[in-house]
């Protein structure tokens, strides 16, 4: 795993596409039968970019405090955002935008030192042969949906054979031409990795450019986990990355005014970084390409927030298992540094359990203030309770960091129940 991934904590997930025009649903729209296939792909005629500035969305997610950002190359309606070769569904040959969309993506990111990320769908709902075998095992009653599979009978192996040297060669595009740092694949579920060849898959981006960092969506491969929508209680062991939605649409949906609020995605990044993961934040530019000002007055909201805490954020590690705080938390990278995410005014005091070793200061982040603090109890190696007493005059109105010096490395009791 690439260093950079572990310790980005924030990137920005950018699901922009021809379903900006009408503000449907992104190629769901069209497989559930909300809109004709056809009323959706008319779309392609109004997708023009006309007010899309590059660098303005790279500033953007400079402030947001992003270090990577996610584009969607090609969603499962199958239309690319570069000049692809392998077919002409793209909006450089089908579109009014008639321009390659992700090499100034790319460079505007570059240029600012952020990492480039591109999704792309595994599968192809528009693609002549991409509905042309079942999944393993898919029960022959089943005539499942059209644009995803064959009726009983109608297979036809080499036709999926056909699809898969389709599938190939706009990866190879993708990374012969943009060398991305991330690829986050999508839409695995509708074969079994056999069908898909994802070993096969694997060991072409490897040979073709090692240091790209891969999704766990490359089923049995990637490199990460993906959850989706909601902070995992119990966090994935290794590397992850919670994507998240700023309002419930990842495309832009004018009529979908239900944005969290910036305290609500700051619990949200605290409880996904207090378990070592990233927050991939998304959010869904208009047509024209401009981010939606509601969801751009988050992300600066976000920003902010992050800069005054920086420490807590940057270059730290998952903090306490469950029982110790009441709370997310962070441990720097020398773990002599606690950080004690509040969300809530406290009743007069938080209290730390089971840590070994002595407090020498507390403060809070950002302001700087000390926190009166005091351990109370204990027993043998049994450690006593830390009692912090935070005052109302030191909560920040998004979240409050207490940052706990310690007298050494974290040393934590985990108390064994007896039989």
């Amino acid at each position: 795993m690439q260093p950079w991934f572990t310790d980005g904590k924030l990137g920005i997930f950018l699901h922009w596409g021809i379903y900006s025009v009408d503000g449907v649903a992104e190629s769901w729209s069209f497989f559930n039968g909300q809109v004709p296939y056809d009323t959706y792909m008319a779309q392609l005629d109004g997708f023009d970019a006309q007010k899309w500035d590059p660098d303005a969305w790279a500033d953007l997610f400079v402030e947001a405090g992003a270090a990577y950002a996610v584009l969607t190359a090609k969603h499962h309606d199958g239309v690319a955002l570069w000049d692809t070769q392998a077919s002409d569904l793209s909006v450089v040959q089908r579109t009014p935008a008639a321009r390659d969309l992700i090499t100034p993506y790319v460079d505007a990111l570059r240029r600012r030192g952020l990492k480039v990320g591109l999704y792309y769908s595994h599968l192809d709902w528009s693609h002549p042969d991409y509905a042309t075998v079942r999944p393993d095992g898919q029960d022959p009653d089943d005539r499942g949906n059209p644009y995803s599979m064959p009726a009983v009978g109608d297979e036809s192996p080499e036709r999926w054979d056909a699809f898969l040297a389709f599938h190939r060669a706009q990866v190879r595009e993708l990374l012969g031409l943009f060398q991305p740092d991330l690829l986050w694949f999508d839409g695995e579920w509708e074969r079994s990795p056999e069908q898909w060849r994802m070993a096969e898959l694997a060991e072409l981006i490897a040979e073709l450019s090692p240091h790209t960092v891969v999704n766990g969506r490359l089923t049995g491969h990637g490199d990460y986990a993906t959850p989706e929508q909601g902070v995992p209680v119990e966090p994935p062991k290794g590397p992850w990355e919670l994507c998240l939605t700023v309002n419930d649409s990842w495309g832009y949906q004018p009529q979908d005014d239900h944005h969290k609020s910036p305290r609500q995605l700051v619990r949200v990044f605290a409880e996904t970084v207090g378990g070592g993961g990233n927050l991939l934040l998304a959010v869904g530019p208009k047509a024209d390409g401009t981010i939606p000002p509601e969801q751009a007055e988050r992300l600066e909201a976000l920003g902010e927030w992050i800069a005054g805490h920086r420490p807590a954020v940057r270059d730290t590690v998952r903090g306490l298992p469950h029982g110790h705080f009441y709370g997310p938390s962070t441990l720097s990278a020398d773990r002599r540094t606690l950080y004690l995410f509040l969300f809530d005014r406290p009743n007069e005091y938080v209290v730390l359990r089971g840590v070994r070793n002595a407090v020498r200061s507390a403060r809070v982040l950002g302001s700087g203030t000390d926190v009166r603090h005091e351990r109370v109890g204990g027993l043998g190696e049994v450690p006593g309770w830390e009692y912090l007493y935070v005052t109302d005059d030191q909560l920040d109105p998004l979240c409050t960091i207490v940052a706990l010096e310690l007298d050494g490395e974290l040393d934590l009791y985990r108390e064994h129940t007896r039989d």
